[in-house]
């Protein structure tokens, strides 16, 4: 079990189990949790239920997360899982200026004759002509693909390049359709940590360029989104767009950036996703990540690496990778 870091504000929602017990919705404060299974009747469903009635249960949340007189256990000793199990995850592309400039020199042709800085710059420009056409890129992702926070994740044998990329997660909290960017933040319960594994030399189709992206491929392996520890409420974080996102390999820093790199706010990406689909409570919208992936680096993924992931305020996860086994 990782060590537990604990989150902004006076509580925090996760989904818990006694070690191979059955998981159970739980409200954490001062290191202590408590079981909503007992306390709400409409929590046994999951966290999911809780969420689905946000609007009614935050202020009991609230009072309960001051009442010492309920049955607290100890947070240590209890296994934790992803904290929510959504229906749709919406996944945002290319929203983190820095990362996306680097991405382009990392996968430059070798027969591409322009310099490195000559790449930036058109990338960099390309970055910019993208904000003020406020146009975010948005595709989905299959909840299968989501783990807990300090579960291992196994490398699948055919990918080449898998790669990290950490990122703060909005949960939604009523069903969204067409809402304005004015309006958007008043649909989302809290925040969470996503990392949203890559395998890069999946990414784009070989067979025929015009094709484009393969997500399904690059991204949905089995435990590829390692989630969590915690919902945050949105009450409690300030300011989404000033969090520090920060990621290590084996003790050594590799992603520590800002959100305000961010092209495209948390509020942008939620009204964007709902123009075309419906969110529903439990969904996911991921917002991107920073610079200092491992195709950056030149150093990708592989069996025994150690990740450990944080943002302001949401704690920490830290997951090891392991090779799948051979059949």
């Amino acid at each position: 079990m990782a060590t537990h870091a604990q989150p902004a504000g006076p509580f925090a929602l996760g989904t818990l189990s006694a070690q191979d017990g059955v998981p159970f919705p739980g409200l954490l404060a001062n290191d202590r949790v408590l079981d909503l299974r007992a306390t709400l009747d409409w929590a046994p469903s999951g966290l999911r239920a809780v969420v689905e009635r946000w609007e009614e249960t935050l202020p009991l949340l609230r009072a309960l997360a001051d009442d010492d007189t309920l049955d607290w256990r100890p947070l240590e000793g209890l296994r934790v899982h992803a904290p929510i199990e959504p229906r749709q995850v919406f996944q945002s592309g290319a929203n983190y200026r820095q990362h996306v400039i680097d991405l382009e020199v990392a996968h430059r042709s070798p027969d591409d004759p322009r310099t490195v800085e000559e790449a930036r710059a058109e990338i960099a420009a390309v970055m910019d002509r993208r904000a003020a056409e406020d146009l975010p890129y948005v595709f989905i992702g299959l909840p299968s693909a989501i783990t807990g926070p300090y579960d291992d994740v196994v490398l699948p044998a055919w990918a080449q390049q898998p790669d990290w990329e950490l990122e703060l997660a909005a949960v939604i909290a009523k069903p969204a359709y067409q809402v304005t960017v004015e309006e958007a933040l008043k649909y989302v319960a809290g925040y969470t940590i996503a990392n949203d594994l890559t395998d890069r030399a999946t990414v784009f189709r070989r067979d025929m360029k015009a094709i484009g992206t393969d997500w399904l491929r690059s991204k949905n392996a089995p435990g590829f989104t390692p989630l969590g520890p915690w919902l945050v409420p949105a009450e409690s974080i300030a300011d989404t767009g000033d969090l520090q996102v920060t990621l290590t390999l084996n003790g050594e820093t590799m992603q520590d950036g800002s959100t305000k790199d961010m092209l495209f706010g948390v509020a942008r990406l939620v009204s964007y996703a709902s123009q075309s689909a419906q969110l529903l409570p439990g969904d996911l919208v991921l917002t991107g990540s920073p610079a200092g992936n491992g195709i950056h680096w030149g150093r990708l993924l592989r069996d025994g690496d150690v990740m450990e992931g944080s943002i302001t305020g949401l704690g920490v996860q830290r997951t090891r990778c392991v090779a799948e086994a051979s059949a």
